[in-house]
């Protein structure tokens, strides 16, 4: 039979209450009283019972991780990083697919009803409405992978998009390209729109150079493969910054069908630089994005909210950099 409570303190012969407070987290407990506890537990096989314990002390220690792009094989290592991360710190991550979700007050019953602590929505598509939903009803949110502001309405951690999207256009002018684009994922995503508007601001410095864009249904192979071969139809850019590895995976084999060759024809650069981008069947020139970090410091923030509610929001950016592999051209020696 299993073990409860009870058992231990009969067998450390103390109160039900001094077993209590020796498995809560901060509790007041004396070291002999401790130890006394924890030999009987050992002695018994007695695991703590988390949810049942949770009705005490109105804290379930579940964080919602809320994500609607679950086709992006980068949420694959998204959620193994989060999960292990959330685990490390005492938290129980509970994962929630809001994919064609459109409205906030449905995420939010939900999640109450889970009784989750707090949240971390760990996307960059689904609209800033849906973080600002759980913060209005005073739930700790994290918007990982959302828009950064100077002064956001709630903590944002990800990297600056507008940036990337300079980064990818001086990447393609160092190596010549005169006529280039943009293939974007959702047009509605902040993440779409701030990496669109990074590339052209920085194009339209330069005289000569030739631009235009497109967008893909969502963030996933199938949907840049698509948009790759609908482009085709007319007449193709020297070179593509499309907006996100998978993106790019999908680019790639639709210009492989149209007979042409990366970079011979046609230079492809992507962003976030996920594990398969490195396969050497791939070997995608990419934009990498620091995603351990970012997950670290989400996570940082969620436990430091949990014991701070009010604590004031802020953002954290991290750098980006160019991975070069093998589909853009050599940048010329001068």
């Amino acid at each position: 039979m299993v073990a409860t409570l009870k058992d231990v303190a009969i067998r450390a012969g103390v109160s039900t209450s001094a077993v209590s407070r020796t498995f809560t987290d901060g509790a007041s407990v004396s070291e002999k009283m401790r130890r006394k506890v924890e030999k009987a537990a050992a002695d018994l096989g007695y695991r703590p019972n988390f949810l049942a314990r949770s009705l005490t002390t109105r804290r379930t220690k579940l964080i919602g991780l809320v994500s609607n792009n679950f086709h992006n094989p980068i949420f694959l290592e998204v959620f193994d990083l989060f999960t292990r991360r959330l685990q490390d710190v005492g938290l129980r991550p509970l994962l929630v697919n809001l994919s064609k979700e459109t409205d906030p007050e449905h995420s939010l019953q939900m999640l109450h009803q889970y009784s989750v602590d707090g949240v971390i929505v760990a996307s960059s598509t689904l609209p800033p409405a849906f973080s600002k939903a759980f913060r209005d009803k005073k739930m700790p949110v994290v918007n990982t992978f959302g828009r950064y502001s100077s002064s956001p309405e709630v903590h944002v951690v990800g990297i600056d998009n507008v940036e990337a999207g300079r980064m990818a256009a001086q990447s393609l002018l160092a190596r010549g390209y005169k006529n280039v684009a943009f293939l974007g994922g959702p047009e509605a995503a902040t993440s779409t729109q701030d990496r669109l508007k990074g590339f052209r601001e920085e194009l339209a410095n330069h005289a000569g150079i030739q631009t235009s864009h497109s967008f893909a249904e969502e963030y996933s192979f199938q949907a840049g493969r698509k948009e790759m071969l609908r482009l085709a139809q007319g007449n193709l850019a020297e070179a593509y910054f499309c907006g996100d590895d998978v993106l790019s995976i999908g680019v790639l084999s639709a210009i492989k069908d149209e007979g042409l060759g990366v970079p011979e024809d046609i230079g492809v650069i992507g962003l976030n630089d996920m594990e398969m981008s490195s396969w050497e069947s791939i070997a995608l020139t990419t934009i990498h994005q620091p995603i351990k970090h970012i997950i670290n410091s989400s996570v940082e923030l969620m436990a430091a909210m949990l014991d701070e509610p009010d604590r004031y929001p802020e953002a954290r950016l991290f750098p980006c950099r160019i991975i070069e592999r093998g589909t853009l051209r050599p940048i010329p020696d001068t």
